[in-house]
């Protein structure tokens, strides 16, 4: 093995090390029961049991999105979880969150790495196995991967892709992949038996009556 080669090996290595989630949390306060407030939903969900969280709130201003990504650091590190920001670098880097996020419009996965070196662990959403190829070329250390079963929030990115398609993605990629998109209790052991390391939520826990006790459900069916 080339010294190149065997220097991106360890890298990637290293990087899977750091990655000891099986829930990601994606947040979206306009799923919430009225009266519930989305800094109760994320710790109800961290007291289930959730280890990483993604703050994704894109209406939000930068000075509301920054005063909110403070709060839900706090939450996070009191309960020893990870706290991902959705595609802006800036925030992530100044509240010292765990990661970033991006979508397929955002910053290519290597730009950000050229920015973050190994501050932030990058994330990337996919939505095929050409995305995802192209998600671990450029660095990133894990994705996520849908919708695999239809759902309101990614009917934009076309039909379901199904479980056949995270077979195919797992057997092709050395990172992480969470499967993303339609994931309900009953839905779990067929994504996990595709080949996935975790699932991506975010109607099935925040739209719940019951955050903590749903998260305790999924947390259970994934170990």
């Amino acid at each position: 093995m080339s010294h190149d080669k065997e220097q991106k090996a360890m890298s990637k290595e290293q990087r899977a090390v750091t990655i000891d989630f099986s829930l990601y949390l994606i947040t979206d306060r306009k799923l919430l029961t009225p009266h519930s407030s989305l800094l109760t939903a994320v710790e109800d969900g961290l007291k289930g049991g959730v280890k990483a969280v993604q703050l994704r709130e894109k209406d939000l201003n930068t000075r509301e999105l920054l005063e909110l990504a403070y709060k839900i650091r706090e939450l996070t590190k009191e309960y020893h979880a990870k706290l991902f920001i959705n595609d802006r670098i800036d925030i992530a880097l100044a509240i010292g969150a765990d990661g970033v996020h991006i979508g397929q419009k955002g910053i290519p996965a290597h730009a950000v790495r050229k920015i973050v070196q190994e501050k932030l662990r990058i994330g990337v959403s996919t939505h095929s196995l050409e995305e995802a190829l192209e998600a671990e070329r450029d660095g990133a250390d894990f994705i996520t991967l849908g919708p695999i079963y239809e759902t309101p929030s990614k009917l934009k990115y076309g039909k379901p892709i199904g479980v056949d398609t995270l077979r195919r993605v797992k057997s092709a990629v050395s990172i992480p992949v969470f499967g993303i998109g339609g994931i309900k209790l009953d839905r779990v052991q067929e994504v996990m038996e595709a080949g996935a390391d975790g699932v991506a939520l975010i109607s099935a826990i925040l739209a719940a009556q019951d955050i903590k006790g749903t998260t305790e459900k999924f947390m259970r069916l994934l170990k």
